[in-house]
């Protein structure tokens, strides 16, 4: 499965950890949204789309299996929002 295209949507707010939103679409055919780029206090990080269980917890809706692919998504979405946060301000 290939990385056909990632688009990164920055979040306003100064006080959030949530930084932006992201949109990663494999093989021109499916896509996930809403991966969520935060800052933590080691840098930052992305987090899968979620849900909230019963019991007050986050349970992921999609996220990869193999631990390349996670790494490959970490990297493209992190760079693409570096992207973004280079542009100027509109």
């Amino acid at each position: 499965m290939k990385i056909t295209d990632v688009r990164v949507r920055m979040v306003k707010k100064d006080d959030s950890k949530l930084k932006a939103v992201a949109s990663v679409t494999f093989d021109d055919c499916f896509v996930v949204h809403d991966i969520k780029v935060i800052e933590g206090t080691e840098g930052f990080f992305i987090a899968m789309p979620s849900r909230k269980t019963g019991e007050g917890d986050y349970k992921d809706i999609a996220h990869p299996i193999k631990t390349e692919t996670r790494e490959e998504l970490i990297k493209v979405i992190l760079a693409e929002f570096e992207a973004e946060k280079a542009k100027p301000v509109e």
